[in-house]
C-alpha cells in the first residue's frame, strides 16, 4: 500500500519511518536480455542459461544494474508526494547489492524515510529502498533514493 503525502512539507514530520513496499515483480530471462540488450552488458552469468546452470549461482541471475533500475519502478508504489508543481530525482547514495536475484526470482521494495529537508524551494527527502528477494534473508539491493518536490 502506498503511504500518501498532502504536501511535500509534511515528510519533515515523518522521517524515519517505514513507508510500505511495492507490489512483487518476477524476474524473468527477458527483462534481463533486454536489460543485457539496452546496455550491452551480455555476460554469460547474465544471458546464457545453459552456461550459467553449471556457474557460481546455478542459473542467470540479473545484472545489478538492472534491480538498481527498479527502485525507479518501486518508488512510486511506496511513496505518493501530492501538493507538487513537479519532481526530480535528484541521484542516489549507497548502492549495495548483498546477493544476487536468480532468474525466476520475485523480488519487491520497501521503503523508509531516512530524511528530509528544505533546500532550493522544495523538501528533498531521502528514501532507502531495500529490494528484497522472496524467500531470501538478504536483499538484493539496497540504495538510498535522494528526491526533490517542489510546492
Amino acid at each position: 500500500m502506498t503511504t500518501v503525502f498532502k504536501h511535500p512539507k509534511e515528510l519533515l514530520e515523518r522521517v524515519g519511518e517505514h513507508l510500505g513496499f511495492s507490489d512483487w515483480l518476477m524476474i524473468d530471462q527477458e527483462r534481463i536480455n533486454c536489460f543485457a540488450d539496452a546496455t550491452g552488458d551480455h555476460q554469460w552469468i547474465h544471458v546464457d542459461p545453459e552456461r550459467a546452470s553449471s556457474g557460481p549461482f546455478g542459473a542467470c541471475i540479473a545484472h545489478g544494474y538492472l534491480t538498481l533500475s527498479l527502485a525507479n519502478l518501486f518508488l512510486p508504489q511506496i511513496i505518493d508526494v501530492q501538493g507538487i508543481s513537479m519532481g526530480v530525482n535528484v541521484g542516489s547514495d549507497r548502492v549495495r547489492f548483498p546477493a544476487p536475484v536468480p532468474v525466476g526470482s520475485r523480488i519487491r521494495g520497501g521503503g523508509e524515510l531516512i530524511s528530509a529537508e528544505e533546500q532550493k524551494g522544495g523538501i528533498q527527502s531521502v528514501v532507502r529502498i531495500t529490494i528484497e528477494i522472496e524467500g531470501n534473508d538478504r536483499p538484493a539491493c539496497v540504495v538510498d533514493t535522494i528526491s526533490r518536490y517542489f510546492p
